[in-house]
């Protein structure tokens, strides 16, 4: 056997075998994305009676929340990023951090000092490398997060929000996440987080409809500080659901297409293989033909 020919089988079995990873990694982020969804519409209940319930204390009463009230002068202002934990997932790390660099330099050009906290190792691997300060971070769960996970996460955004400039607070929170909007096709989105803007308000009521009676106990303002965190934790939770599905679907697309790759270039060995396979068979013949050629001459001679 040739050194051409050993070399094309070893490719090819090297390739056939990068095949089978990536086909299986291709069938574990399918089985995760439709866990990752199924997680998404069970919260969705909760989130949506939530805002309700944020919603009327808002609309029904005039209390002032220091987590709805503006700032006055936005000095400092954070944003939070979602990655995920590896690669092989596409363009879907990379995405969110253009978009939340376009963000950071936006708001750098406004005069604002931008504070980064990132959730995901591929985030905080790339403000590392560039020396840029990380205020917080999270890693571990970018596939899988978990409530706690919101929780923890959302607790220290509003510390640091509530928290005076002065003493190192910021003044703004703006999330930077990807939404899921198919299979194919996964966006990222900048959303303000803090201060917070309930965006489903109470609905309207018609002519000749009795309004509703609201009564807060003990009080409005005991009831905004135990809903708000919950509010804050639920978007959090949402944005963690969101980037999950979308870095599962999109790491099943960028296995399928290397599967597909790795099938092609399988095909291609495999013809090289036979074509070198062919010629050192032809080669043979011709030396066995020259061979025999030249004994018969030989023997005619004599």
């Amino acid at each position: 056997m040739g050194a051409g020919l050993r070399e094309l089988r070893q490719r090819r079995k090297s390739v056939t075998s990068t095949k089978k990873i990536t086909k299986a990694m291709e069938l574990i982020a399918a089985s995760k994305i439709i866990k990752a969804q199924h997680a998404a519409n069970d919260a969705l209940p909760y989130t949506r009676e939530l805002n309700k319930a944020v919603s009327a204390v808002a609309t029904r009463s005039r209390v002032n929340h220091p987590l709805t009230n503006a700032k006055g002068e936005r000095k400092r202002v954070a944003l939070i990023f979602f990655t995920s934990d590896r690669g092989m997932n596409g363009a879907y790390s990379s995405n969110a951090i253009k978009t939340m660099q376009r963000m950071a330099n936006r708001l750098h050009a406004e005069g604002k000092d931008v504070v980064r906290y990132a959730v995901g190792k591929k985030g905080i691997d790339y403000l590392t490398f560039r020396a840029l300060h990380v205020e917080a971070s999270w890693h571990g769960f970018s596939d899988t997060p978990r409530y706690s996970d919101a929780h923890e996460i959302a607790d220290r955004l509003i510390a640091d929000f509530l928290k005076p400039t002065e003493e190192g607070g910021v003044d703004e929170i703006y999330a930077v996440y990807t939404r899921m909007e198919s299979m194919l096709t996964q966006t990222p989105r900048v959303r303000r987080l803090l201060p917070l803007e309930v965006v489903e308000g109470v609905r309207e009521v018609g002519q000749g409809e009795i309004p509703p009676l609201y009564e807060f106990e003990p009080d409005p303002e005991q009831v905004l500080d135990e809903l708000l965190p919950l509010y804050v934790r639920s978007r959090v939770w949402f944005y963690l659901l969101q980037a999950a599905a979308s870095q599962l679907a999109s790491q099943q697309r960028a296995m399928k297409s290397a599967t597909d790759n790795a099938e092609q270039l399988i095909e291609d060995l495999t013809r090289q293989e036979n074509q070198a396979r062919q010629s050192e068979i032809t080669q043979e013949i011709n030396e066995i033909v020259g061979g025999a050629s030249a004994l018969n001459e030989s023997q005619a001679a004599d």
